[in-house]
C-alpha cells in the first residue's frame, strides 16, 4: 500500500473516531463524519489506482 493509502486510511479512522464518540455535537461531528466519507472514498480510489497489473507479452 503508498503512502497515501496508510494516509487516507489513518484520517478515515480519526474522523470515525471523532463522529462515533460524544465529544463533538452539530456542525461538527456532520463534519467529521462528512470527513470519514470523503477520507474511505479516497482510500479506496488510492487502492485501485495503486494496482499494479503485470502485462506479458510472451504467452506461456
Amino acid at each position: 500500500m503508498s503512502v497515501y493509502g496508510y494516509l487516507f486510511l489513518v484520517l478515515g479512522m480519526l474522523c470515525g473516531a471523532m463522529s462515533v464518540s460524544s465529544v463533538f455535537s452539530g456542525f461538527w461531528d456532520t463534519l467529521a463524519t462528512g470527513g470519514m466519507v470523503v477520507f474511505a472514498v479516497l482510500f479506496t480510489i488510492t487502492l485501485l489506482l495503486g494496482r499494479r497489473i503485470k502485462f506479458d507479452p510472451v504467452l506461456r
